[in-house]
């Protein structure tokens, strides 16, 4: 089964059968884990560095920011028994799509914030696919631990 991550959304699974995908990752964060040991995995799929910048939308949709997504995506691994130092992390997306001239730089202001978090708190990434100006597909299989980032226009790489 297919579970699709929208836009500021996480998805997060241990059934095998079970393929997580999210589309589209422009100046986004896709943010795919996976624990081998107890054979689960999600996606977060988040638009924005930091809550504060909205903090009712924060309140409403935590997976909207990296502050607040990223701890929910940790905190429902660990209720399927994951423990972070066993846990597969790539990242992907972090572009400059829509804004060419770096005006804003939400796509770097988003990779600066995930790493400033998964350092503080001892989270290694095995694997990144960021930056650019080109659209990211990241697909997660459970059934094999494997993501496969998917760059609009490229080849298909399996992590």
């Amino acid at each position: 089964m297919r579970l699709v991550v929208g836009v500021s959304d996480m998805k997060v699974s241990n059934q095998p059968q079970n393929k997580i995908v999210t589309y589209s990752l422009g100046s986004c964060i896709g943010l795919a884990v996976y624990d081998p040991a107890v054979n689960a995995g999600g996606i977060l799929h988040y638009m924005l560095p930091e809550s504060s910048l909205d903090t009712i939308k924060a309140q409403i949709n935590p997976y909207m920011f990296a502050d607040t997504g990223i701890p929910a995506l940790f905190e429902v691994m660990a209720q399927y028994s994951a423990e972070a130092q066993d846990m597969k992390v790539v990242v992907a997306g972090g572009a400059q799509v829509l804004n060419q001239r770096n005006i804003f730089n939400i796509g770097k202001r988003n990779q600066m914030a995930l790493h400033k978090i998964l350092d503080k708190n001892h989270v290694k990434v095995d694997f990144e696919d960021v930056g650019g100006n080109v659209n990211r597909t990241v697909t997660l299989d459970l059934k094999t631990g494997d993501v496969i980032i998917k760059v609009s226009g490229g080849e298909e790489k399996i992590i």
